[in-house]
């Protein structure tokens, strides 16, 4: 594969650069702030700003409670054939008493704004649309407010789609952001709140020009506390096109506590020719020292669109790696089993993963999975199709096809 001028200088000098781009130190963090609460909110369903298209594919699940049940099939997300068991912490969450419920039966009772206020009181929350498939419109991003929960589960039942309309990031959650709410002198490492977000679908996002915490994270962004993913989906979501380390065109996720991974489970992140993602790294995750455990999930037609690598060439805006999933940081661990990740396509390295560890200490494994036709324009590790990595040790790869 032929490599662009520059690479070797790239490779020789990118662990001491991410160290710099990448860490953050005492300084950084904010000074010691008291504990802020906020009301919930009583709204729960307003004016009509969803259609009842519902992208015909939402994932399944275990539904939300709610009186009526819907005839329509819907596809499943994720890998059906993958084989990957799923451990306690990573299965969905139980939502069959929710604390709160978005919708009164009709789709037109199912709004952004219904969500965005849901999302700010926090607990379990699921919807009651009508029977059929519905897409709610986002004409704000949904925030977690830190004090409410500690759990925030968001149930789409399989048949809600969140739209962030090609304007709007979909959903926030940032312990270390103050206008959340600060809950303990340690924002980067607590264990609340605690974000699971299952059944749904997540379309059109875009985090493009928002550069909290360095940007990224089209349809989620997340740092601090804990998160996971289950039988969900994300279609044709942005961040923004360049920049050496931003990313997550899906989810961007920084800081969880005590470096726990987060979770993805059977969920689709593209799946066809024109729903993937597109962003400078990571068409699908990105994560700086974050740990993954990726199970029975497909990531397909997503995309990193920036150029010039990391640290950035000169004369270049930087960026491009990691066509599915982009991961740097010190100390951490990707995970990918029973999963398929194909046709995803990177303009620098890593049209599959690309995975950097500053001080080589982070792993990879990669168990019973297919990783193929994930092209790499620029550069990727002799061996291993559609991967650049750089860690403690090659990738360990078992019952698993790459090419």
């Amino acid at each position: 594969m032929p490599v662009k001028p520059g690479t070797f200088l790239l490779v020789i000098g990118l662990a001491a650069a991410l160290v710099s781009g990448c860490g953050r130190s005492a300084d950084d963090e904010p000074p010691t702030p008291p504990p802020t609460s906020s009301g919930s909110p009583s709204a729960i369903s307003g004016p009509a700003t969803g259609t009842n298209d519902g992208l015909g594919a939402a994932p399944t699940g275990t539904p939300s409670a709610s009186p009526s049940r819907s005839t329509t099939t819907v596809a499943r997300a994720g890998n059906p054939s993958g084989g990957a068991t799923v451990p306690a912490e990573g299965r969905a969450v139980d939502t069959s008493r929710p604390t709160r419920v978005i919708g009164t039966g009709t789709g037109a009772s199912c709004t952004g704004r219904a969500v965005v206020a849901a999302v700010a009181a926090g607990g379990v929350i699921t919807f009651n649309c009508g029977p059929d498939p519905v897409t709610i419109t986002m004409t704000e991003t949904a925030k977690v407010r830190n004090a409410n929960g500690p759990r925030i589960v968001l149930d789409g039942g399989g048949k809600v789609t969140l739209s962030g309309g090609g304007r709007h990031r979909i959903l926030y959650m940032n312990t270390c952001d103050q206008a959340q709410g600060w809950t303990t002198s340690h924002c980067d490492n607590q264990d609340h709140p605690q974000l699971t977000v299952q059944n749904l679908t997540f379309a059109d996002g875009n985090s493009t020009g928002e550069k909290t915490e360095g940007g990224g994270g089209g349809a989620i962004f997340v740092r601090g506390g804990q998160f996971k993913v289950v039988n969900s989906r994300f279609v044709r979501n942005k961040c923004d096109r360049t920049g050496p380390d931003l990313g997550g065109a899906a989810i961007r996720v920084l800081s969880q506590y005590q470096g726990k991974p987060v979770y993805v489970v059977n969920s689709t992140f593209g799946g066809a020719a024109g729903q993937g993602g597109s962003c400078s790294n990571g068409g699908a995750l990105s994560s700086i020292g974050v740990a993954w455990v990726v199970l029975n999930s497909v990531f397909s037609h997503n995309e990193a669109i920036g150029q010039g690598a990391n640290p950035a060439r000169g004369g270049t805006p930087g960026g491009g790696s990691g066509g599915a999933i982009y991961c740097d940081g010190n100390t951490f661990t990707v995970r990918i089993a029973g999963s398929i990740i194909e046709n995803n396509h990177a303009e620098e390295g890593g049209g599959a993963v690309f995975f950097v560890s500053n001080d080589r200490s982070g792993t990879m494994r990669i168990e019973s999975s297919t990783l193929r036709r994930n092209p790499s324009d620029g550069f990727e590790t002799q061996g291993l199709p559609g991967i650049f990595f750089l860690g403690a040790s090659r990738p360990t790869t078992t019952g698993s096809k790459l090419s």
